[in-house]
């Protein structure tokens, strides 16, 4: 599982680096951090609706647009995805 999430990381600071035409993560990059966190809320506010609903793959989809658009932020501010478990992995080991 893990394993996608940092193939994806890795898409994203390519990208990040390369910043290809015609590519969205460049739009956001370029577009800078307030355009990025707008995304974040954005795509927050769709998992809490979706999670409404009685639609489980609507959750899903909206889950992974939160999550790719949690990555691009933390590309931004250049935090690794291995950082935020270590977080969590401190949290639970007390």
């Amino acid at each position: 599982m893990h394993n996608f999430l940092d193939q994806l990381q890795l898409i994203i600071k390519k990208r990040q680096s390369e910043m290809p035409a015609g590519s969205y993560t460049t739009t956001l990059f370029s577009s800078g951090l307030d355009r990025i966190l707008q995304k974040v809320g954005e795509e927050s506010i769709e998992v809490i609706l979706a999670a409404k609903q009685s639609d489980p793959q609507a959750l899903k989809d909206e889950s992974a647009d939160l999550i790719f658009h949690f990555l691009v932020l933390l590309a931004h501010k250049a935090i690794t995805l291995d950082e935020i478990i270590e977080v969590l992995e401190k949290r639970h080991s007390n």
